[in-house]
């Protein structure tokens, strides 16, 4: 049994952020049902290009990540037989999740109000770009605006001098930490209800998710009235310790060390890349030596970690008790043995799909592929109760698909 098995979650919401936030609590074992335009559909159905990669066909991973394990319905929320079937199906639902924003949210009578009137228990639950208060509470965005850029993350890793900015390393970054936030979220308002039977409104925002994933160094920079500012590519990380800091490998590669103890680890780093003399020497003897050579100490390990590639030197760490790691690609993370071990990348339809971070009882969580545009209408209306005279009416007037 999975935590949230019996769990029913009505999905209002298009593009990548809330929807993960779907599909998360649809691996935690929740039924989730995606409510979709009775015409077009999540506008994500149509995202075919990201970069230089163009998915022709289906299945579509732009779809599918965002979207899995659900059930979708076709409803035309701007008909009134539309509106009132979403009311049906709000009443039948534990939790209310949605991206609309306040004006659409009146506009279709999907508020907090309009559905508490139907289902006084129900977990309404909205992410949103910029939160629920504020002068901005009802205005649009997308992870690059709120959460990379308005959040601090962009101008804190672009380094000072740059042209522009860095740009988030794939699609949906940060709606897919957002998502997992209002998933946990969710969570523990299921749990509250459960204990003092009083549902509530739960609140993520883009916004609010990248200020969280800034937290430590917005609090330095608040603390000490400056602002962060990212190191010039190249220069090696840590200035007293050359254990902690990155190592540039024979095929252009780089390992990531991390050893916060350099007398801890000087001794097994240095055999491992075989010069032993290394050990005694007088100015890495301690940790004060060590912090006043460390220029020296970085020069002798780019000389040594140039002369291997990284898959060799992954191989040769891989009995290196301090913390390090090879700066693998998207690709790569994919057949990383440890990925592979604790099943981070599971199969879900056709697709291989990386799951949700949280594990229960030691046992990846099962999945399934997105569903297609409003499969299951029929099937949602049938356990609602409808009967085919009136499936066939809502059709007829175009409230379903």
């Amino acid at each position: 049994m999975r935590p949230l098995d019996g769990i029913r979650v009505l999905e209002v919401a298009m593009y990548g952020f809330v929807p993960s936030a779907g599909a998360v609590l649809a691996e935690w074992g929740a039924d989730v049902i995606k409510v979709e335009h009775a015409v077009t559909g999540d506008p994500q159905r149509g995202l075919r290009q990201i970069g230089h990669m163009r998915v022709e066909g289906d299945p579509n991973p732009n779809v599918e990540h965002a979207n899995r394990g659900k059930r979708s319905i076709g409803v035309d929320m701007s008909t009134p037989e539309g509106k009132e079937l979403l009311h049906d199906l709000a009443r039948n639902c534990d939790v209310f999740l949605t991206s609309f924003l306040p004006q659409a949210r009146t506009k279709f009578g999907i508020d907090v109000d309009d559905i508490r009137a139907v289902n006084p228990k129900v977990i309404y639950a909205r992410g949103s770009a910029l939160g629920p208060r504020g002068e901005e509470s009802d205005k649009g965005g997308y992870d690059m605006t709120a959460f990379w850029a308005r959040g601090g993350i962009a101008a804190t890793l672009t380094p000072p001098g740059t042209e522009g900015m860095i740009t988030p390393p794939g699609p949906a970054f940060g709606d897919t930490i957002s998502g997992t936030n209002l998933a946990g979220g969710i969570a523990a308002a299921l749990f509250k209800r459960e204990r003092t039977g009083e549902p509530s409104i739960v609140d993520v925002s883009l916004l609010s998710s990248g200020v969280w994933a800034m937290g430590h160094g917005i609090a330095l920079s608040v603390h000490m009235n400056d602002h962060m500012v990212a190191p010039v590519p190249g220069g090696h990380g840590a200035v007293t310790n050359p254990l902690s800091g990155l190592y540039e490998t024979a095929d252009g590669r780089f390992l990531s060390f991390v050893m916060l103890q350099p007398t801890k680890y000087w001794a097994e780093v240095c055999t491992l890349i075989e010069r032993p003399e290394l050990i005694d020497d007088p100015r890495f003897a301690d940790a004060e030596q060590i912090a006043a050579h460390t220029a020296e100490a970085v020069e002798l390990l780019r000389e040594a970690i140039r002369t291997r590639t990284l898959p060799e030197w992954t191989e040769r760490f891989g009995s290196l008790s301090g913390p390090w790691a090879p700066v693998q690609d998207s690709l790569q993370v994919a057949s990383d043995p440890q990925v592979r071990a604790n099943e981070y990348i599971i199969k879900a339809g056709e697709l291989e799909l990386v799951s949700n971070p949280v594990q229960f009882d030691v046992t990846a969580p099962s999945s399934g592929a997105a569903p297609e545009f409003a499969a299951q209408t029929e099937e949602v209306l049938l356990e609602l109760g409808l009967d085919w005279d009136r499936i066939i009416a809502l059709k007829a007037a175009g409230a379903v698909t």
